[in-house]
């Protein structure tokens, strides 16, 4: 059986991407997304804990990361964990983790009165409170 190295995560962006080009004019673009979870401790009191991810879009996909991602915006990525070391100003040599995304889908949110009574993670918000997660189609992602 082969290893397999695949990240799935649909979250929001904390910032505009920063789109750059390496010295040979390859584009990549790079920005960070939350994914948030919410449970009921053991005495009934709401808990949240969100995670931060550093996303990294080559290529094409970063120039459209660039171009139509924005702070905010729900966005579902595809990708792998990549490793990455480098020395600190300290001297200290450090390891960090980015997910190399390999596809992309940008989710619509908002209703056409432009009201938004959806939750953090794009779904209605009696849906998500009730632990239920629409399954999201083909169609209904839009880039």
């Amino acid at each position: 059986m082969s290893n397999v190295n695949k990240v799935i995560l649909l979250g929001r962006l904390g910032a505009d991407p920063e789109l750059r080009y390496t010295a040979d004019g390859t584009p990549v673009a790079s920005f960070r997304i939350a994914t948030s979870e919410t449970w009921k401790d053991k005495n009934g009191v709401k808990q949240d804990k969100t995670e931060w991810h550093s996303i990294i879009a080559w290529r094409r996909l970063g120039e459209i990361a660039g171009e139509y991602l924005k702070k905010g915006k729900l966005v579902y990525i595809e990708g792998r964990i990549r490793s990455r070391e480098y020395e600190g100003k300290d001297g200290i040599k450090r390891r960090v983790f980015d997910i190399e995304a390999t596809d992309m889908k940008m989710i619509p949110t908002g209703t056409p009165s432009g009201r938004d009574d959806r939750g953090s993670n794009g779904f209605k918000k009696e849906h998500v409170e009730d632990g239920f997660v629409p399954e999201v189609e083909e169609d209904d992602i839009s880039m």
